[in-house]
């Protein structure tokens, strides 16, 4: 793609990049810090350059009656641009954020409808939520700026835009899967919601898998004739005489800064305890969100049956099983925590002898550096999800395999499954025998092997990383579309 003008860049998402603590001898009575992650090392140098705002809500509610235009302006000053909160009451927050955000569109997008909750009050408030989002971005864009609004939580901010008459252009990133039809169309709003995905100018999907199911659903749900054309490394779908460009654009992780701080003396010192800790025997591991998107019931009873099906495994390996608390306020995940937990203990009281127990489960959030110590300690990751919109996780295990021996087990069903499914043992998470299989596999696989296959994955890591995302989102984003059209769908063809 040409290089293009630079843009001012307007970020939007659910929430700053900020954690919000209280803090009685600060002005305002909170301090606002800097928060970590991909997509904010990702953007952070982007807006800093570009010039730029980032507006989100702040994680707080009116009901606590915080100044955080005060609160904000010390950070914005020392990260180099502007931050902008979005104001929710707590009602609106309960119904927008965990009601249909986590309740609805979470579970429908990971096929797992089955435990979505369609209450009518919870879109009621995601449309009026996207309208607050809306104002605010509407005061503060030009129409030279590019708008990027990010997920689920937000879809149809880009119609309430265009209804405020903002011309600026729109771009809005799925960061999770998008679902084919006969899941879509199980949504009562999905009108309304896929109305709001075209009211861009370009969607961005994580795999082509996700943007192929967004087109299915667009010749069952539109009346109206569909042109697809194919132009660059782009999909432009013409509907009514509007183009919206669609574009597969998977995201990556800052490899250069994982792999630097993988390498110091603190986190080898950490991985060579590790190490120690387990006498000799190899180290599966598993690092999760505790959601039950990821699979980690599936993935304790599929080590179970490996150490049934596979007895040399006894006393020659320990699973490493990191749960990241998640959303404690819903009962579903409580309930999940309990299931997880008594799994282990099942697990453990079958095949414990000896001084071996075969699964170590830490429930917490590990500091980074002891994060990254259990990523080169480990001679398997185990990255199992039913469903994921790419997982992170399997890339960072890579990018912080420095000694290029580890072996990857990964499920087909994540979205980085497209990009290192060919060098990772891919698997079925819900294949309970194949899985069993693929970690016996793994733990005996011959080291040139191992390897070979870490060495590429490390490689499409590098090059695939954060800030070739961002940029090659930015330069689609930032692209004039041309007016042929090519390929014309109609609706149910």
């Amino acid at each position: 793609m040409p290089d293009q003008p630079t843009r001012r860049l307007i970020t939007v998402s659910n929430r700053l990049p900020i954690v919000l603590r209280r803090a009685p001898d600060h002005p305002g009575g909170w301090r606002a810090e800097g928060g970590a992650g991909g997509l904010v090392s990702a953007l952070t140098p982007v807006l800093r350059a570009r010039g730029g705002e980032w507006i989100g809500w702040a994680g707080t509610v009116e009901e606590d009656a915080v100044d955080l235009d005060q609160t904000l302006a010390v950070l914005s000053a020392e990260i180099g641009f502007t931050l902008t909160p979005v104001a929710l009451t707590a009602d609106q927050r309960d119904k927008f954020y965990l009601g249909f955000s986590n309740e609805v569109i979470w579970p429908l997008f990971h096929d797992l409808q089955s435990r979505a909750n369609f209450a009518p009050s919870y879109f009621a408030a995601y449309e009026e939520v996207n309208r607050r989002f809306a104002a605010v971005i509407a005061r503060r864009a030009d129409p030279d700026d590019l708008v990027w609004v990010h997920d689920y939580h937000l879809i149809n901010t880009a119609q309430e835009l265009r209804s405020l008459g903002v011309t600026s252009s729109l771009i809005f990133f799925l960061h999770i899967p998008f679902p084919p039809p006969d899941i879509f169309l199980k949504l009562p709003w999905r009108a309304p919601i896929f109305a709001g995905m075209l009211a861009y100018d370009l969607l961005g999907f994580l795999t082509a898998r996700d943007r192929d199911n967004f087109i299915a659903c667009a010749q069952q749900i539109l009346a109206s004739e569909l042109v697809v054309e194919s132009w660059d490394d782009l999909l432009i779908l013409t509907v009514d005489g509007r183009q919206v460009r669609l574009g597969v654009f998977p995201i990556g992780i800052d490899a250069a800064s994982f792999e630097r701080a993988a390498a110091t003396r603190e986190t080898t010192d950490l991985t060579r305890q590790l190490r120690m800790a387990v006498d000799g025997q190899q180290i599966i591991l598993g690092v999760d969100r505790l959601d039950y998107t990821k699979g980690i019931e599936q993935r304790l009873e599929a080590f179970r049956h490996a150490l049934q099906r596979h007895p040399e495994l006894r006393h020659r390996v320990t699973l490493v099983q990191i749960a990241v608390p998640s959303r404690t306020d819903i009962p579903e995940y409580r309930n999940l925590k309990q299931r997880i937990e008594g799994l282990v203990g099942e697990i453990n009281g079958e095949f414990t002898h000896l001084g071996w127990v075969p699964i170590q489960y830490i429930y917490r959030s590990l500091p980074f550096t002891e994060l990254l110590a259990h990523f080169r300690a480990a001679d398997v990751a185990l990255i199992t999800p039913l469903k994921d919109g790419m997982n992170l996780v399997a890339k960072e295990y890579c990018a912080a395999h420095l000694d290029q021996q580890g072996v990857l087990i990964l499920s087909e069903f994540a979205g980085a499954a497209a990009q290192l499914g060919a060098h990772a043992l891919t698997v079925n998470p819900y294949d309970i025998d194949g899985v069993a299989d693929a970690i016996s596999e793994g733990c005996r696989m011959p080291l040139i092997e191992r390897v070979a296959r870490m060495a590429a994955l490390r490689e499409s890591v590098r090059t695939h990383d954060v800030f070739w995302w961002a940029d090659s989102v930015l330069r689609a984003g930032a692209l004039p579309v041309p007016g042929t059209l090519a390929t014309t769908l109609d609706e149910g063809e």
